[in-house]
């Protein structure tokens, strides 16, 4: 049974004024450096070694919302994410070679 969960970040932020896209992309920014990968374009998604893993990252997500806007966490079972059903379009090879380059196996 695998250990690793995932955390799933969807955002709507507000890009009307130069300010708000600014902040917009700096928030985007940050996902990227702490390990999440675009699944599309306001949902990011990043591979955890367990539970305690995923409190740490989303505590420091915690730190990094900007005040305006809506963000929401989903805290999913890597079992979860691989059941995703893809109704359109194809497969993101760079978050399943993350997964593969992060998969621990016990023999």
């Amino acid at each position: 049974m695998s250990k690793f969960m995932r955390i799933l970040v969807m955002f709507d932020l507000p890009v009307v004024s130069a300010k708000d896209r600014k902040i917009a992309n700096s928030f985007r920014r940050y996902l990227l450096n702490d390990g999440y990968h675009m699944l599309q374009y306001s949902v990011y998604v990043r591979i955890c070694a367990g539970w305690d893993a995923v409190e740490t990252h989303v505590r420091r997500l915690h730190r990094h919302i900007p005040l305006k806007g809506s963000v929401r966490v989903f805290k999913i079972t890597e079992r979860q994410f691989e059941n995703m059903m893809i109704l359109s379009g194809n497969k993101i090879l760079e978050i399943d070679k993350n997964y593969e380059k992060n998969r621990v196996i016990i023999v």
